[in-house]
């Protein structure tokens, strides 16, 4: 079965009130995700995107196409580096617990990341960016409570 994924994070402030915004597809199906944080970073927020829009797959060892504006996320995995990362136990490396928890659901999974250059007209871009600032300036907002404990990782 291949799976669509769009995502998106954002950040009023970085460190600020944050969000993620992410769209699922997959044939006919279609499901929009968003959530935001009191004090989290955009890169924590992008990559969250990620992690969620994968743990909400049913179906194990689907093909899944993953469509971000993060550099941050897809080199880190087009390239390898998390993988070395983890093998040092992320040591000096930022978003360790979220990075984790992607490699967690990785293997689950047969992904294939995309870059799409963001604010550039593409229509499932433009709406994860509106879900995620939204959700950043949303009210009753979740807490990012391992970035609140740990600041500076």
């Amino acid at each position: 079965m291949k799976i669509v994924i769009y995502t998106d994070g954002s950040s009023r402030g970085n460190p600020g009130p944050g969000g993620f915004g992410i769209v699922l597809q997959s044939g006919h199906h279609h499901k929009e995700i968003s959530g935001g944080f009191r004090l989290t970073t955009n890169n924590r927020m992008e990559l969250l995107a990620v992690i969620i829009g994968l743990e909400t797959l049913k179906i194990p060892q689907s093909e899944v196409h993953i469509y971000t504006d993060s550099k941050y996320v897809c080199e880190a995995v087009d390239k390898k580096w998390v993988f070395g990362w983890a093998k040092k136990g992320f040591a000096g490396k930022k978003n360790p617990d979220l990075w984790q928890r992607f490699l967690n659901i990785y293997p689950q999974h047969q992904i294939h990341f995309h870059w799409v250059k963001g604010h550039a007209g593409n229509p499932l871009n433009e709406r994860c960016d509106q879900l995620a600032t939204a959700a950043a300036d949303g009210k009753n907002l979740d807490t990012d409570h391992y970035f609140e404990a740990n600041p500076s990782s």
